[in-house]
């Protein structure tokens, strides 16, 4: 059962991410992220990691993609206003694209092995909240701050590049 779901998540995941991708109005495109990110929580909460699960789905698909909707949003992205790319630039794209692909999956496919997991009981709980907590605060304190900084720094700058001139007043 778990396999099966395993499978139509993954489907669902690889459809919307190409959809994301492959679809002209950028609004559509934030859409079917929304659907890979809620996709990819079904991943986590099938490896039996449900806070990460949610929180993934709190994060990504809220808080993310809000910024993300506001931003095309203000932005006034619009299909007909872009440049058309020429034909050749799209097959140079599609091609590095395929090579890049192939190479990570011979890279995948060579390095993988049949392996037998062996559980441990060591008593402590790594899923709690509690745990991750220690862990983020205590070991990863300084990344987690620099992450911080950078959604703030980046959120100042979403708020001026869509700061639009306001025209001078003759006296």
């Amino acid at each position: 059962m778990i396999e099966i779901l395993f499978y139509i998540l993954s489907t669902i995941t690889l459809g919307s991410a190409a959809l994301t991708i492959l679809s002209k109005n950028p609004i559509h495109s934030a859409l079917w992220l929304v659907v890979s990110f809620f996709s990819i929580a079904g991943h986590y909460i099938l490896l039996n990691s449900q806070f990460l699960g949610m929180v993934h789905i709190m994060v990504y698909s809220g808080a993310i993609m809000i910024l993300m909707l506001f931003t095309i949003m203000l932005m006034n992205l619009n299909i007909s206003h872009e440049v058309s790319k020429p034909f050749i630039t799209k097959v140079v794209a599609t091609i590095a694209f395929c090579l890049a692909g192939l190479l990570l999956l011979s890279i995948t496919m060579r390095g993988a092995q049949a392996y037998e997991l062996q559980y441990v009981n060591s008593g402590e709980d790594f899923q709690s909240v509690k745990v991750l907590g220690k862990v983020l605060l205590n070991e990863y304190v300084m990344p987690f701050e620099m992450v911080a900084v950078l959604l703030l720094l980046a959120m100042i700058g979403a708020v001026l590049i869509s700061k639009k001139d306001q025209p001078e007043k003759a006296l």
